[in-house]
């Protein structure tokens, strides 16, 4: 299987850079009280040391809104996932508790500031991309059976015409949701490559350790860019 992201989303901000880690033979399980402290603490410390009038200048959040409005996505109306978790965290909101997957990777996404998706593979059919929409593109949306056309010439991650997520880093599907019995996924992550930051690379380094040492998986770790816009897995 591909993983492409398309020449166009790179004209948007040439310093993208996605970090993909394909996770095998994972042993989700419900959270444990110390995968709900560490999201927990997470969650504090956000609380502790933003405000919600300074989400929208942490540094990633940014760079998203920015590339959102540049591919025509409005940023309010349509606002990242990630983007969403913080204002419900600084204003005093918990996350709720799902499985200990889906707890850890908001941990690490609260921690470092980054967009982090997991999807499961079992879910996903055709080649991944990250590009604009076409017609016969359709979006199952979450907690749904009916699949939704998608108007062409809207930036979505995608397999075939499937997608994935709407509006970039808005919504993800009702396919590809990680449950308990997800064992093989692809973990996206979205970051940047200027002024030093290294977000992005702790946050791959943070979802190895858990893949290996807490769900007793394998994995591979890829980094796409302008450079190196396909890998193959």
């Amino acid at each position: 299987m591909k993983y492409t992201v398309d020449e166009a989303v790179f004209e948007i901000n040439p310093n993208l850079r996605f970090g993909i880690i394909i996770g095998e033979d994972i042993k989700n399980s419900e959270t444990s009280p110390e995968d709900e402290a560490r999201l927990r603490n997470a969650e504090e410390k956000m609380r502790a040391n933003i405000k919600a009038e300074e989400i929208r200048g942490l540094r990633n959040v940014s760079l998203y809104r920015d590339i959102m409005t540049k591919a025509g996505i409005n940023p309010n109306k349509y606002m990242a996932s990630v983007e969403a978790m913080y204002k419900r965290i600084v204003k005093g909101g918990q996350l709720p508790l799902i499985n200990a997957l889906v707890d850890l990777c908001n941990a690490v996404a609260i921690e470092e500031m980054i967009s982090l998706g997991a999807h499961d593979l079992d879910d996903i059919k055709e080649d991944l991309e990250v590009r604009f929409s076409r017609n016969g593109d359709v979006f199952l949306p979450f907690g749904e059976t009916e699949y939704e056309d998608v108007d062409p010439g809207e930036m979505v991650f995608t397999s075939g015409n499937v997608v994935q997520t709407r509006k970039w880093l808005w919504r993800q599907s009702e396919l590809g949701k990680t449950d308990l019995e997800s064992n093989h996924l692809i973990f996206q992550l979205v970051g940047f490559g200027d002024n030093g930051d290294q977000s992005l690379y702790r946050a791959l380094k943070s979802i190895e350790e858990l893949v290996r040492n807490r769900f007793g998986g394998r994995f591979k770790t890829f980094v796409v860019d302008k450079d190196n816009r396909t890998i193959e897995f």
